[in-house]
């Protein structure tokens, strides 16, 4: 089996130095759409340099890593083969405001593997921190087709009571043709979301857009929409990747507020409202 559950858990975490500065901040922005329109003060805050303030996802990209997806491949007992994973799921969790420059230790390690019978899945988890503490912990659930049915255990389940009753907000989001490609370049390259010939070999009709990239969007428009534009708001931001989104489709983002809590359920408008991010939470003050 490609996938040695009780090596990978058992391995040593890896800890490397990350980081960041205000021009990778910037470049994941606009990665995720921000600077539009290029001159709104409320853009701007995302976009100039004397302004800028840091999305909290920005910590699934800040060192100019892959989202812990790639790296977990490479982890110590798991041999798979690159077309046949995907991105099932993230989780934030922000212990402090991420500043705009920084310098930090990031640990990751695989901190579980489920048995889904079919697949197998792989929460690679990193933690970050600088010299005054604890900065975020991400976790990436990485999907693993044919990999599983080794008896394993199937781990927790990831799905949520529909949330009650109509949207409190919906709002949408165009993707641009080039949204991929301008993403692609803070740190996650898989061909999948570039190479049409790639992309075919994994099972789609053409690239598809990072599940990261509609989970920064997705964080944004919470942000800019029902949290003031006040990004250090956010505490926690979880989500499970229900379908794929294409470079060129529009993104309709659905709200439900409550008490210190935000569900959100994000689909593709061009294809009757096909769901994209599901069972979603946004937790802040």
């Amino acid at each position: 089996m490609p996938i040695d559950a009780a090596k990978a858990v058992a391995a040593q975490p890896r800890t490397g130095e990350i980081t960041w500065n205000a021009k990778d901040v910037q470049l994941y922005h606009l990665g995720i759409g921000a600077g539009t329109p290029a001159t709104d003060p409320d853009e701007l805050r995302y976009t100039l340099e004397s302004r800028l303030h840091v999305l909290p996802s920005f910590a699934t990209v800040a060192g100019s890593g892959s989202p812990g997806v790639i790296s977990g491949l490479s982890m110590p007992g798991v041999e798979v083969d690159l077309a046949k994973v995907l991105h099932g799921g993230q989780s934030l969790t922000v212990h402090r405001p991420i500043p705009v420059r920084g310098k930090a230790t990031a640990t990751s390690r695989i901190a579980a593997v489920h048995d889904k019978g079919k697949a197998a899945v792989l929460v690679m988890r990193t933690e970050v921190a600088d010299p005054d503490g604890p900065l975020w912990t991400n976790d990436a659930q990485i999907f693993v087709r044919g990999e599983g049915g080794w008896g394993g255990d199937r781990g927790p389940s990831a799905r949520l009571e529909p949330p009650v009753g109509e949207p409190d907000r919906v709002v949408e989001r165009s993707i641009r043709e080039d949204q991929a490609l301008l993403y692609r370049l803070s740190g996650d390259l898989n061909p999948l979301h570039a190479d049409p010939e790639f992309a075919k070999v994994a099972g789609f009709e053409r690239p598809i857009l990072h599940g990261l990239c509609t989970y920064g969007i997705t964080l944004k428009a919470v942000v800019d929409t029902l949290l003031g534009g006040d990004v250090t708001r956010v505490r926690s931001y979880a989500t499970r990747f229900a379908g794929v989104v294409y470079p060129g489709e529009t993104l309709r983002i659905r709200t439900w507020s409550s008490q210190g809590a935000v569900r959100v359920a994000v689909s593709a408008v061009e294809r009757d409202d096909a769901p994209v991010l599901a069972d979603t939470v946004v937790e802040h003050t």
